[in-house]
């Protein structure tokens, strides 16, 4: 009788973990644990650039990244810097594009 409670014991936890294995799984509009992992990394990469780059405010300038996707959005002082931290960000390894939304100041 015991090794038949065990038996179910096991099985409850293994469909368990099946189960929230499923909840964790991507799909077209949410990211899975792994994918959003990824673009935390991306984006402390793309902050950490710009950061690094003197003619730019990172103060001033956003990232966000969704499935390898970085969007830029913030204030910057001239084309020439927007364009800089698009390039920066397209630098990155695991960015797959850039949403340029800086504006201008």
């Amino acid at each position: 009788m015991t090794l038949s409670l065990t038996k179910r014991i096991t099985g409850f936890f293994l469909a368990l973990m099946m189960v929230s294995l499923v909840g964790c799984a991507s799909g077209p509009n949410k990211e899975g644990t792994g994918e959003y992992v990824d673009d935390a990394v991306i984006t402390t990469k793309v902050k950490t650039a710009i950061l690094q780059e003197p003619n730019l405010k990172a103060t001033e300038i956003n990232v966000e990244t969704y499935k390898g996707v970085v969007q830029l959005s913030g204030f910057v002082s001239s084309a020439t810097a927007a364009s800089r931290a698009t390039e920066l960000a397209r630098g990155v390894k695991g960015v797959t594009s850039v949403k340029n939304d800086l504006r201008l100041k």
